[in-house]
């Protein structure tokens, strides 16, 4: 699954994937993606977005030093720990936030210093590149790519689902995913939100 830790969907999508990986057989791993590089230099995106695009780049940051210092793994642990502070307990992105994330996760403090290091953006850009270009550029995240036994890689965007399912819910949840994954030529299930993503 490709993330932004800002995204308060794609946490939501997250905890439904790990509820289902105690329920099927799964290997939930967590890759980084970018709303910033999704959004930067587009005319078309509203304000909101545009104010952003700068303090949006710092949490990813240090999410990429933790994966390039540390591997994949410390990425998975880094973003619970983070969006958990963040979608859960309604804390600010901050070097408070990184630091005790960071400390849970037993990473290394000095990483929250990555917030402010530009010099990893390009890594970030080639990591949500990969995430992106199998499903599109005209979505963003949640996107997971479903590695099939024995078949393809399937991306595909979504699912946008509030609150996130849990138990047997969340693994049946799973199973109509990987059959839509699995049928050629799908593209597309959308209805109108109706509500908010319910983090809380």
């Amino acid at each position: 699954m490709f993330v932004d830790p800002v995204c308060p969907w794609a946490w939501l999508a997250s905890r439904w994937l790990l509820e289902a990986e105690q329920r099927r057989p799964l290997d939930v791993r967590f890759r980084i993606m970018s709303l910033s590089a999704l959004n930067e230099g587009r005319q078309d995106v509203d304000k909101f977005y545009q104010r952003n695009i700068g303090p949006w780049r710092r949490p990813v940051r240090v999410l990429m030093a933790a994966n390039q210092h540390h591997g994949q793994d410390a990425v998975r642990l880094l973003y619970t720990a983070m969006g958990t502070r963040r979608h859960v307990k309604g804390q600010l992105y901050g070097p408070g936030l990184y630091e005790s994330a960071l400390t849970e996760c037993g990473l290394p403090t000095k990483l929250a210093a990555a917030a402010d290091d530009s010099s990893l953006d390009d890594a970030v850009r080639k990591s949500h590149q990969e995430g992106m270009q199998p499903v599109g550029l005209d979505v963003g995240t949640p996107t997971i790519h479903v590695h099939i036994p024995g078949g393809e890689t399937v991306a595909l965007f979504g699912p946008v689902v509030t609150p996130a399912p849990t138990g047997e819910e969340a693994a049946r949840l799973w199973d109509g995913f990987l059959l839509v994954a699995q049928t050629p030529g799908f593209y597309e299930l959308k209805r109108s939100r109706t509500s908010g993503p319910a983090t809380r």
